[in-house]
């Protein structure tokens, strides 16, 4: 009898460890609800993500910096994802939403060959809106150009984030590095 229970209990423990489904989370973050403006001038919000998985960083078009990298990476998960047939939705926050208007967004994507027809970047809110969402729920840095400093540029994260169907977000990737890429793929293949 004990032989069978332990027989049993080894091939649950096996069955279970795997599943494909399972990723190695690194952080826990939730997110508000929340409802802002695509480049299209169209409502995003967290109701129209429910229940999908979800990638999303925060950049501004007029970054100097980091943020012309960390787009080409995503070009680049949203290439593999593609060519893997997994229908991911990609959502970048601007953390410059006073002057990173719907157009704007737009004309950023455009130049980039993005395909927004799962890429959405967005804006609709104010600086202090974006920084509480950055700083609480993704759990990044996020300040603002101070006016004694001389630069425009706005300090941000520089990572990608995998957010659950229930909005929860679970996995943090290095936004500049080319490994994230493949990382990131891989995931929503073990996840999808």
């Amino acid at each position: 009898m004990r032989l069978r229970q332990f027989s049993i209990l080894f091939l649950v423990l096996f069955l279970a460890g795997c599943g494909g489904d399972v990723i190695e989370e690194n952080m826990s973050g939730h997110l508000p609800d929340f409802e802002f403006t695509t480049q299209d001038n169209e409502p995003l919000g967290l109701n129209d993500l429910e229940g999908n998985w979800w990638i999303a960083d925060f950049m501004y078009t007029n970054c100097r910096s980091v943020c012309p990298m960390m787009t080409a990476n995503m070009l680049q998960v949203q290439s593999q994802l593609n060519e893997e047939n997994i229908d991911i939705t990609i959502v970048s926050f601007s953390v410059d939403p006073d002057y990173d208007t719907p157009e704007i967004l737009k004309e950023y994507a455009n130049e980039y060959q993005v395909d927004t027809t799962n890429w959405s970047f967005l804006t609709g809110y104010d600086f202090d809106t974006v920084q509480e969402l950055s700083v609480h729920s993704f759990k990044t840095s996020l300040e603002q150009a101070g006016p004694d400093t001389g630069d425009d540029q706005i300090a941000h994260g520089t990572n990608f984030f995998l957010v659950n169907p229930a909005g929860e977000v679970v996995k943090k990737y290095d936004g500049l590095g080319q490994g994230a890429n493949d990382d990131v793929v891989e995931d929503l293949k073990n996840i999808l």
